[in-house]
């Protein structure tokens, strides 16, 4: 569809389920949809969103708020994330400034926010656009954390999250980059500069099945690969990749793109489950890699590198209080395949070294109130390193929620 197309199926309903329910950020989905001066829908859709570009591509809009569609009930839903791209993109183009909102009472207050992903980003915009002098650490030489060392470029154009950040950067907003949390500069002497602090620094440290062989020389884990680019030479190597959501389907069309002969996606549910986006298996599908449902894997064997792995078959059983059905291994199915490469795609947590000083929930991330404000009474925290769901549209969210956290903070103190 056209975008008066998409204008004219959207049915423009006045309890909003796209908005309201499906939508992370809550943006004004009809409002921009309708807004036939591109400028405007820009202006409509920066009340809530820094990332209309990128959300509107890499977003699983099915899940979040085309699934929410009422269009969707008996038909196909709106094309919602097309439209916000290609606003998003016309702001781009058309060298649109976001609005700003300016208070008085916050020109001279000073934040540091350490950490540039989509969390950090959002956080920074939220604050300058209502004049806190905002500066940015990031530990890489170029800002985007998972938007740029994470999400292969083939899925995200790389200079439209270039560009998405300078208008950002344009709100004011100062960079000091190649600086690591923990290791060049600390919370206390952030603190001690600045007013408030945000931290948005995710959680990409992978986590482990602690299995037999997962030590060999051979075994990666798909978030350092992602976030690294340093990879082994997979030339005519057959690789499995272990796990079933986005980093999983990344990292398996990354490997397939730089050579690999085969590459397995081994997931212990069934394909309905995965938690990846539909559009990404099928396009993983069609690049030639091959999934291996309801297989859990059980041991890496070899001397000292990968040879092969032990797989067993699983079922899918309703276990009491439970509403997911679980996987559980099927005695005896045990078979065993060769394999060069093993990748862990099966999540991730944050860097224990980096988050030390703060109180933690139960799994391990930094623990927030409801104001996004951690144990250190001026530090604040969002993103996946409080545990927030991965996708781009909720670790904005969380950034743009403890900006408003972090204005009435300043403002009272």
């Amino acid at each position: 569809m056209n975008q008066e197309e998409i204008r004219n199926y959207c049915l423009n309903c006045i309890n909003k389920p796209c908005s309201n329910k499906g939508c992370p950020l809550n943006n004004d989905i009809p409002g921009f949809i309708h807004e036939k001066d591109l400028k405007k829908a820009f202006e409509i859709l920066s009340k809530t969103t820094v990332l209309p570009a990128i959300c509107g591509k890499i977003c699983p809009h099915e899940k979040q708020c085309q699934g929410s569609c009422i269009r969707g009930i008996n038909g196909k839903s709106v094309s919602i994330g097309e439209m916000e791209e290609f606003i998003g993109k016309y702001s781009i183009e058309n060298n649109l400034s976001i609005p700003t909102d300016l208070d008085a009472s916050l020109i001279n207050k000073q934040v540091a926010v350490v950490g540039s992903g989509p969390a950090g980003l959002t956080c920074s915009a939220f604050l300058a656009r209502k004049g806190v002098q905002v500066t940015i650490y990031d530990k890489f030489d170029e800002l985007g954390g998972i938007l740029t060392h994470g999400i292969p470029d083939f899925r995200l154009d790389k200079q439209v999250v270039k560009k998405t950040i300078e208008k950002i950067l344009d709100l004011g907003v100062k960079v000091k980059t190649n600086i690591e949390l923990g290791k060049d500069i600390s919370i206390e002497e952030l603190c001690e500069k600045y007013d408030a602090v945000f931290i948005g620094i995710g959680a990409n440290i992978p986590t482990k099945m602690n299995i037999e062989g997962e030590e060999l020389d051979g075994v990666y884990g798909g978030n350092t690969l992602l976030e690294t680019n340093n990879h082994p030479n997979y030339d005519g190597r057959k690789v499995a990749v272990i796990g079933g959501g986005n980093v999983a389907m990344d990292t398996a069309r990354t490997v397939k793109r730089l050579g690999a002969k085969e590459v397995y996606v081994i997931y212990r549910r069934a394909e309905e489950q995965m938690p990846a986006e539909r559009k990404e298996i099928e396009d993983a599908k069609k690049e030639g890699i091959t999934f291996l449902f309801q297989n859990n894997i059980v041991k890496i064997l070899g001397k000292n590198k990968v040879d092969k792995i032990e797989l067993i078959k699983t079922k899918l059983v309703q276990k009491e209080g439970e509403t997911r059905l679980s996987p559980v291994n099927i005695e005896n199915s045990n078979y065993i395949i060769d394999m060069d490469y093993v990748i862990m795609a099966t999540g991730s947590k944050p860097d224990e070294s980096k988050i030390s000083e703060f109180e933690k929930n139960k799994w391990g991330y930094v623990q927030v109130n409801e104001n996004m404000q951690t144990s250190l009474d001026k530090v604040f925290a969002g993103g996946d390193i409080v545990g927030e769901k991965a996708t781009v549209a909720y670790a904005a969210r969380s950034g743009r929620n403890a900006a408003e956290s972090i204005i009435k903070f300043l403002q009272t103190c």
